[in-house]
């Protein structure tokens, strides 16, 4: 009983808890729904409810769809900018339908379950364009089987008003240099936690015997090097302390030819 429970759980079949939540997030029915919406307690998705007002939805628009796209780019990374604050982004829609649980809607799914809950803290804190901001972890994760497959191919019947997102999609070069920036901060700022963490060891004497740039430690394996070679010339006969010498002497003058100014020292990361 409790496998079959869990195979139709979101699903049609489920008389106990409601499907569209499931998949989207929202319903049409709200808190009249006769099923239950089960919120959960941690997610990678947060949703950002009612926040784009699409000028395209006036009845007194007079926008050009060139225009109407690049109002749109600028919310989108308007929005993108802000939530990356709070940690790394994989994905972020916005619906384009005109249903009251669906309009204006922002989803966005974070890599980690923590940076989505810290969103919502602060989020719902926040305001945008004068309004408050209401934010909720949401259960999608798969956006595929939350959008309407027939909007898609252009075939939607139901236009706005479906029941399944109907995405607004944002200039795919923006997009593209978005999370190429978002990436390379991210980067940025592991090399320089790194880095903190390297100072703070380096400060507080850690590492044991040093590290190769010590100069103290270059200094002491340098003396026991010399002294091994004094060591080794010693015992050994006047025929190969004679070839010795030849072979120092000839590796002298071959790196004569070398600028010891030019050899850096560069420390792995």
């Amino acid at each position: 009983m409790a496998d079959h429970l869990a195979s139709i759980y979101g699903t049609e079949k489920d008389k106990v808890n409601c499907s569209f939540y499931f998949k989207i997030g929202a319903c049409r029915h709200g808190d009249r729904c006769s099923r239950k919406h089960v919120k959960p307690s941690f997610s990678q998705t947060v949703l950002l409810s009612n926040v784009y007002q699409n000028p395209a939805h006036e009845a007194t628009c007079s926008m050009t769809e060139t225009e109407l796209q690049d109002h749109f780019d600028l919310f989108w990374e308007d929005i993108y900018v802000e939530l990356a604050k709070y940690g790394e982004i994989e994905e972020m829609n916005v619906c384009d339908n005109v249903g009251d649980h669906l309009v204006g809607n922002v989803y966005v799914r974070y890599k980690y379950e923590e940076d989505a809950g810290n969103a919502v803290t602060a989020l719902n804190e926040r305001f945008y364009a004068g309004r408050p901001l209401y934010a909720e972890l949401s259960p999608v994760t798969d956006f595929g089987e939350a959008c309407c497959r027939q909007y898609e191919m252009a075939e939607c019947t139901r236009g706005g008003f479906c029941n399944f997102m109907h995405l607004k999609l944002v200039s795919r070069s923006l997009e593209k240099e978005l999370f190429a920036a978002q990436k390379e901060t991210l980067a940025m700022k592991k090399k320089e936690k790194r880095d903190a963490e390297r100072a703070a060891r380096a400060a507080s004497g850690g590492g044991g015997g040093g590290s190769d740039d010590d100069g103290g430690g270059r200094d002491s394996r340098e003396r026991k090097s010399s002294s091994s070679r004094r060591h080794r010339s010693r015992t050994r006969s006047p025929d190969d302390r004679r070839r010795s010498d030849r072979s120092d002497s000839r590796r002298r003058d071959r790196d004569a030819g070398y600028s010891s100014s030019k050899v850096k020292y560069e420390e792995p990361w």
